[in-house]
């Protein structure tokens, strides 16, 4: 495997960093690009979590205009609940935020039935937001199942005009690969059939 990557600045952004929307079509690409790097990296702590056999706890990660990361989760008694709140404060922006992620220990329903998986949120803010969710399928450790993951997909992108997938994938990957411990669980458990 090759190095993880580490979280960087993309050169020449940073005029563009708190609304890239006043940087036009490739400012908001770099953004999300950012965006989807912290997605993958939040994704990547998410199937750490759940790796060996508990439920995720809803995590909110943002970063602020001055490149300060802040990790949040919230554990209430009812976990619907609790991942309502992190959702409302992801759209609610209370903390003045660039970008933000939410990573959520969900169910997806497929011809097969239901399928566990976590579900990834993240928002670029400014005056037009640009969001996406990506789904983390995984079968999750039990006495008679092992931990598997398979790999994730996009659900839906919105308020971007012809995306590039490839490289919001490629992106998310080098997110994924810069949380060390959890990509090594995600490679040793990484599965391609769902």
């Amino acid at each position: 495997m090759d190095a993880p990557v580490r979280y960087r600045g993309l050169a020449g952004l940073r005029n563009c960093r708190t609304w890239p929307e006043r940087c036009g079509r490739g400012g908001i690409l770099a953004g999300m690009i950012e965006t989807a790097m912290m997605a993958g990296h939040i994704a990547a702590h998410g199937v750490w979590s759940v790796s060996e056999g508990e439920t995720l706890i809803p995590i909110l990660a943002h970063q602020t205009a001055d490149g300060e990361r802040t990790l949040s989760r919230y554990l209430l008694d009812d976990l619907g609940e609790a991942a309502r709140a992190a959702q409302d404060a992801l759209y609610s922006n209370e903390n003045d935020a660039v970008r933000a992620v939410i990573v959520i220990d969900t169910f997806l329903h497929s011809d097969d039935g239901k399928v566990d998986a976590l579900v990834v949120e993240a928002v670029l803010y400014g005056p037009s937001p640009v969001t996406m969710r990506v789904a983390v399928p995984y079968v999750p450790l039990t006495e008679t199942t092992s931990f598997a993951i398979h790999r994730p997909r996009f659900l839906d992108l919105v308020g971007l005009d012809n995306p590039d997938f490839d490289e919001l994938s490629d992106a998310f990957f080098q997110g994924v690969n810069s949380h060390e411990q959890a990509a090594a669980i995600w490679t040793a458990h990484e599965i391609s059939a769902y």
